[in-house]
């Protein structure tokens, strides 16, 4: 792939409304921006995800800039002539537990680059469909429902994800449904519940759910079994699935009957692609997730979901749902309820500099 330069930003940027879980709230969002040149000049984009504190997963902003600059980056210049196709840069980093956030960051970054260097859009070279991709929404335990579930609906939105507290999971739903009656709905568990809780989460088959994101901790397999064994309402897994072995495990034990997939959380497009064909292969319907993005994980997100086997409204949302600028241009947004798909190359947008060396906190260029 003849890359020459890699260069890593600590970006920050304020959401428009703060973001409310169980887990906590997020104000500002620190993200890691990841750049690949190559000796012709192409730039590949790539986006580690992490939050800032492990609310999510056990990696941060923090641990992530550690792991790229002081590990990563230094191990695929060691090693740069056996890079010719983006599933190097992940196989070269196997041998390193964990950090799969930061190691998608230089994955997608590969992909973007490998897409560009062969004038293809992104979604064209991973095997998507050029047809607009349906998209769903978040909605946070600090926001008002009234005002925003007929406003998403007019958007176009089908789907909508509610965070909710632990008990308060009937009366949330009710009082949706009676606002927009329309609407799909799920909620997003983050991992809350525990054994106890079973019953409980039983009992909300009556809410006629699309499903319940992630109920137990992050790594239970067993436990979402049994769960999902005694429920009508499909489970999906997220925190759960951080691999294609995860993924297998899952569908043996039958943790699930659906499954989101996140770039970030599976270590990018090489393994979320086996990831993707393996749910295929078991009739496992997928949907994609989001992690509060920017526009460069968001638009490697968005050539995902342009999958056939991506049959459920992801979390992708437009770039306006969060931010008041984002650092993608043109901006990512709604055309009749869905996101169409880029026709440029790579990803299809172009990096509204000005924005970015305005979120810039840091940056790190290494020569190869």
């Amino acid at each position: 792939m003849h890359l020459t330069t890699v260069t890593v930003s600590e970006l920050k940027n304020q959401l428009k409304t703060p973001f409310k879980t169980h887990a906590g709230v997020v104000h500002d969002r620190h993200s890691l921006l990841i750049e690949l040149r190559d000796k012709e000049g192409n730039i590949g984009y790539g986006e580690c995800v992490a939050f800032s504190t492990p609310f999510y997963s056990e990696e941060t902003v923090q641990t992530g800039w550690h792991m790229l600059t002081d590990v990563f980056i230094p191990h695929l210049k060691a090693n740069l002539e056996v890079i010719e196709h983006p599933r190097d840069v992940c196989h070269l980093l196997k041998g390193f537990q964990g950090n799969q956030m930061a190691k998608a960051g230089l994955d997608l970054a590969a992909w973007d680059l490998y897409a560009k260097q062969r004038s293809t859009p992104l979604f064209q070279l991973i095997g998507g469909l050029s047809v607009p991709v349906e998209v769903g929404v978040v909605v946070s335990l600090s926001e008002q429902m009234e005002e925003l579930l007929p406003y998403y609906e007019a958007k176009g939105y089908k789907r909508v994800k509610l965070k909710v507290q632990k008990g308060e999971e009937k009366r949330v739903i009710t009082k949706a449904k009676q606002i927009a009656p329309n609407l799909s709905y799920m909620i997003d568990g983050n991992g809350m519940y525990t054994e106890e809780d079973m019953d409980w989460l039983v009992s909300l088959d009556s809410l006629g759910l699309l499903m319940i994101e992630q109920p137990f901790r992050a790594g239970d397999f067993y436990l979402h079994a049994q769960l999902q064994r005694q429920m009508e309402t499909p489970i999906s897994l997220d925190e759960t699935i951080t691999s294609y072995a995860d993924a297998k495990q899952a569908i043996a034990l039958q943790s699930c009957r659906i499954m989101n997939i996140k770039l970030g959380r599976v270590g990018g497009f090489t393994e979320a692609l086996r990831i993707y064909d393996l749910c295929r292969a078991h009739g496992i319907p997928l949907w994609c997730g989001g992690m509060l993005e920017l526009g460069v994980s968001r638009a490697h997100s968005l050539a995902l979901s342009s999958l056939a086997g991506f049959t459920i409204p992801g979390d992708i949302s437009a770039s306006s749902r969060y931010w008041h600028r984002d650092i993608t241009k043109p901006p990512i947004e709604l055309v009749n309820g869905k996101l169409p798909l880029p026709e440029g190359e790579g990803i299809g947008y172009q990096l509204d500099l000005e924005q970015v060396n305005h979120m810039t906190l840091s940056r790190y260029e290494f020569n190869f």
